[in-house]
């Protein structure tokens, strides 16, 4: 099947699970699709804040400096009080704290915790973290201010707008994970597989699915994405990011894009 026909498919299924204006992408990462070959891609550039999502180029920079040896998984850090947030379930991380980098990394991916995330944007600094990602193509990515679980808005001198990380640059993040790039240590796919939230695309997946991701809600917005792993070996990327408010009506049309999708994917 053609691309443009593909992507009116997908068009076809976004508007019947309700999901508004959605950014979406498809793209296989294994030979012999033929539906979706070479990727669809539906408004992908769109500006839309990405919550948490941001999270996952945060720990890919993490992985590379590991991977370089500039930090260490071990390496001891202590929660500062000027980093602790809200959060969607309790967090270990209360000020004072000691913890470790490969700790942070893990509560931050597979728990959301934006303590952890605040601590790692100290550790990494929120420039170099913008400049390595863009540095691997994702052009919309940049961190520009800690995250806040809630109101009033955490305490950040050094905020400078909004954070960004398009549905287009998660799915390219996404690829080189899954195509193993030289910083894209099993670490990155096994945590994500970890992941504790599960109530959006995942509703829609098959039994023997496994889907290495990561959501990000806000009021606002709800977003998924991540590497799907199928009983059959082919790994497939799908990517949403919506500006419909984080709730359980609003996660079930994720689930509801899924189902009508996931079938079309062997």
């Amino acid at each position: 099947m053609h691309s443009l026909e593909t992507g009116t498919l997908v068009e076809e299924l976004a508007g019947e699970a309700g999901l508004g204006e959605a950014a979406i992408v498809v793209l296989p990462l294994d030979p012999g699709s033929q539906l979706f070959a070479g990727g669809v891609a539906r408004r992908s550039e769109r500006a839309i804040y990405p919550a948490s999502t941001i999270k996952v180029p945060i720990a890919a920079v993490l992985a590379a400096f590991w991977e370089s040896g500039r930090l260490a998984r071990r390496d001891p850090v202590v929660v500062s009080p000027a980093n602790v947030t809200a959060n969607d379930c309790e967090s270990p991380l209360l000020a004072g704290y000691q913890t470790s980098l490969e700790e942070l990394g893990r509560l931050m991916l597979t728990r959301s915790d934006n303590v952890a995330t605040n601590v790692l944007i100290d550790v990494l600094g929120r420039d170099v973290i913008s400049r390595m990602s863009q540095s691997w193509g994702l052009r919309a990515t940049a961190v520009r201010r800690k995250l806040s679980g809630g109101d009033p808005l955490i305490d950040d001198s050094e905020a400078d707008g909004r954070n960004a990380h398009s549905a287009a640059d998660s799915a390219r993040l996404y690829a080189m994970i899954g195509y193993g790039v030289h910083w894209a240590e099993p670490w990155l796919t096994e945590t994500l597989l970890d992941q504790q939230w599960n109530d959006k695309l995942s509703r829609g997946l098959l039994a023997g699915d496994r889907f290495a991701h990561k959501t990000g809600d806000t009021s606002e917005v709800s977003h998924d994405g991540g590497i799907v792993f199928t009983p059959q070996g082919t790994r497939f990327v799908v990517v949403v990011h919506t500006e419909l408010p984080s709730s359980p009506e609003n996660d079930e049309r994720f689930g509801a894009f899924m189902s009508s999708l996931r079938p079309l994917l062997d």
